[in-house]
Formats: structure tokens, C-alpha cells, sequence
């Protein structure tokens, strides 16, 4: 198997500077990881890095809270499509959720996949703040809108991802979705656990590591 290929290399802090946004694109095309995922800001420069590779240019949207309406989410995703992106991770309305107002998740979600027009949406259901309940709902939602993926967290919520969070959501959406793990995935075996747990995609930072530590295993 590609490992690399299962994972999306990661910048989203709000200081990120174009030097480290280059890096993490060099770094992409020279481990060949599936996506370089990054602010919208962004994307129309890293789309342009990447055009003679094979690797994806991911950005995130009403990201980090999903408390934007989803209006502006659609114009975002249409945005930031215009402007190079192949997949787009959005963030759920996750007090709406909370409220039981399921039909208003379902929509936003249904907006943007509509705005990407084909392209992969990865649905964040931000895990650390929900309950179990909570998290299997999120994840009937993102399937019933006709999501891709669902995604664990934005790594912005004071939690990420786990192997029982990872493992639930498999579970509740089958073979009809995927399940990207991201935040607090730091070494191989952090990836290791996630994809045993079912994960078929991983948002890391340390994907250099993850890599290299998979090159110096003997069991992989």
C-alpha cells in the first residue's frame, strides 16, 4: 500500500507565512501525499505549485467554528474551487446539531457538497465537543447530504482525533463514506491506530514523520 497517498499534509494555522506554505508543497510532491490542505487564502498559490503533480490541493471551509451561514459557505467552496481546490473539508453547524435542528445541519451540508459540483467534501463533525449520539447523528447527516467523507475534527477545538471516535463513525456510515482522521495524529503510530480503526484518510502536520518512520519499520 501508498501510505502516502492516505494522507493530506496540513497547514492551517493562521500565521502560516508562503515560506512554510512552500515547504509543505515541497514536501508533498517529494513524499507524494494525496493533498496539500490549507486556508482558501492560499489555495489559488498552491494550486500553482502543484499543477505538474498528481498531488490534490484541499482546503477547509467556515473553518475552524462552522458557525457561518451557508450562504457564505457556498460562496467559499465555490471560491475556493474557482481558485484551484479539488476537495473541500467543511465545518458542521455544530450548535445546530446540539439544538436537534437536524434538517439545518443537513442543509449546510447539502449546500456545499452542491457548490463543489463533484468535487470530494470531507464533512468535520468537530468530535470533541459532541456525544456519541451526537457523533453518529453528525455522520447520518454528512451521508444523507451526500458528503464523501466524514472528519473528525479541525485540531482547533482543544481535541482530536481517536481510534474509538475514528472506529464509531466507520461503523455508522459503512462503505458509503470514509473516515479522515485529523488532529493529534503526531507519529506512525498515532497513524497506525487510525487506520486500523478505519480511518482511509489522515490530516497531519507530521506527515514527514509519519513517513519516515514508516520507511525505518521493517513491519510495514
Amino acid at each position: 500500500m501508498n501510505y502516502a497517498k492516505l494522507i493530506d499534509h496540513t497547514l492551517l494555522k493562521p500565521e502560516s507565512t508562503r515560506e512554510q506554505i512552500t515547504k509543505i508543497v515541497d514536501e508533498a510532491k517529494e513524499y507524494g501525499f494525496k493533498s496539500v490542505c490549507v486556508n482558501p487564502t492560499h489555495v489559488m498559490y498552491v494550486a500553482k505549485e502543484l499543477k505538474d503533480s498528481d498531488v490534490l490541493v484541499c482546503t477547509v471551509i467556515g473553518f475552524p467554528l462552522g458557525a457561518t451561514t451557508t450562504e457564505v459557505k457556498i460562496f467559499e467552496t465555490e471560491d475556493a474551487i474557482k481558485n484551484g481546490a479539488s476537495e473541500i473539508d467543511m465545518v458542521i453547524n455544530v450548535g445546530a446539531l446540539k439544538d436537534g435542528r437536524y434538517e439545518d445541519v443537513q442543509k449546510d451540508i447539502e449546500g456545499v457538497v452542491g457548490a463543489a459540483n463533484g468535487k470530494t467534501v470531507k464533512v468535520i463533525i468537530e468530535t470533541v465537543l459532541l456525544t456519541d449520539e451526537e457523533k453518529v447523528k453528525a455522520c447520518e447527516l454528512a451521508k444523507a447530504a451526500g458528503a464523501d467523507f466524514v472528519k473528525t475534527s479541525t485540531g482547533f477545538a482543544g481535541g482530536g482525533a481517536t481510534p474509538e471516535d475514528v472506529k464509531l463513525m466507520k461503523d455508522t456510515v459503512g462503505n458509503e463514506l470514509e473516515v479522515k482522521a485529523s488532529g493529534g495524529v503526531r507519529n506512525l503510530e498515532d497513524f497506525s491506530k487510525m487506520i486500523e480503526a478505519g480511518a482511509t484518510r489522515i490530516g497531519a502536520s507530521a506527515g514527514v514523520q509519519i513517513i519516515q518512520g514508516l520507511e525505518s519499520n521493517s513491519d510495514y
